[in-house]
């Protein structure tokens, strides 16, 4: 079984795909460029993908405690010559599944991936907070790798990184990192940050802001000076600011206002979109912290932001719309998948007609 799921592994990295699932009823499938892929053979049967969910747990030599309480697991495992893979294992109609992401050896290219380097310039800061946004599946821990690696191969820095799990394995270059998984190396991420401080930092990457905890704890460190890279499942820069702001009581969130305006350097917004040669295109909004845009965020004027994205081109500000009208425009995008992927949907209308 080990054999076979090593065949099934390089099988998806020799497809390029992304995903790989594995669901009792169907044939394991492959998502490759955003498309599922059914392989040929038999349909899987509970059994068959226990077996394999029992191969990936010795082969990652990763503790059974939460499959064993009927809990989700997510973690991750490379395999020699082979690559690494993220692998989710959680029960649907009474059987285990399974999706694991393929993440390949060596890190990504930001030139190959159309990271632009408006986004990639914002790991330069030496202090500050930078998220990077979207939904699930849209690319974020990959840019992170890439402004991670920029700032490795720079300048000499400590950078700690906390990923819920660790996906680019991220060798020593002019900086020192140190990697740590969630459950595995720390217990959670605010007790990762609040360790971190005292480890002489300079850089932390934080996996996800995802509650109160983590998005108060982020914004006290970063207000220690080091530069704080972190994630949030939001589709632009003012719904960013907004999702941080409600976490908070209504009494709190003028100081933060206040904390954002000083702490921002940058909102990154992305997404994955179908291209016209069946590939998936980035898409990016690109916000940068300018005197104008603080003003905004202080004096709570977000509805603004977007006029001042579209002001700041020279600056590499630009909107998600205006990324995506421009795709439209060179042909790389069709029209459809411009107005299904824009945020404005009746002012994209008239700009493309």
């Amino acid at each position: 079984m080990a054999l076979e799921l090593r065949d099934l592994l390089q099988q998806a990295i020799d497809q390029e795909a992304q995903d790989i699932f594995l669901i009792a009823g169907l044939p394991v499938t492959l998502k490759i460029n955003g498309h599922q892929v059914r392989l040929p053979g038999d349909i899987m049967k509970p059994a068959s993908i226990e077996e394999v969910v029992n191969v990936i747990y010795e082969l990652s030599r990763r503790d059974r405690t939460n499959l064993e309480k009927g809990l989700d697991d997510d973690f991750s495992f490379s395999i020699s010559q082979l690559g690494r893979f993220r692998v989710n294992v959680f029960r649907q109609r009474g059987s285990l599944a399974a999706v694991l992401r393929v993440i390949r050896f060596g890190l990504p290219d930001p030139v190959k991936l159309g990271i632009p380097e408006s986004v990639l310039s914002l790991a330069d800061n030496k202090k500050g907070l930078v998220l990077i946004t979207g939904s699930a599946g849209t690319g974020k821990s990959t840019t992170l790798a890439c402004m991670i690696n920029r700032i490795n191969q720079s300048r000499d820095a400590h950078i700690i990184t906390m990923e819920d799990p660790i996906e680019y394995i991220h060798a020593h270059g002019k900086s020192i990192v140190t990697q740590r998984e969630i459950s595995i190396d720390t217990p959670g991420y605010t007790d990762s940050l609040r360790s971190a401080l005292r480890e002489s930092p300079d850089v932390i990457l934080l996996g996800e802001m995802r509650d109160y905890d983590t998005i108060s704890s982020a914004i006290t460190a970063a207000e220690t000076g080091v530069l704080l890279l972190s994630t949030l499942h939001t589709s632009s820069a003012a719904n960013t600011i907004n999702r941080i702001l409600d976490v908070f009581p209504a009494n709190q969130q003028q100081q933060v206002k206040i904390q954002l305006a000083q702490l921002l350097k940058g909102i990154v917004c992305q997404q994955l979109v179908p291209g016209t040669d069946g590939s998936q295109i980035a898409v990016f909004e690109i916000m940068k912290s300018t005197t104008a845009i603080q003003n905004m965020i202080r004096e709570d004027k977000l509805h603004q932001l977007e006029s001042a994205m579209q002001a700041g081109a020279a600056d590499g500000m630009c909107t998600m719309d205006g990324s995506l009208l421009k795709l439209y425009r060179e042909g790389r995008i069709t029209k459809d998948t411009a107005l299904m992927a824009c945020v404005n949907y009746e002012n994209m209308v008239k700009r493309i007609g």
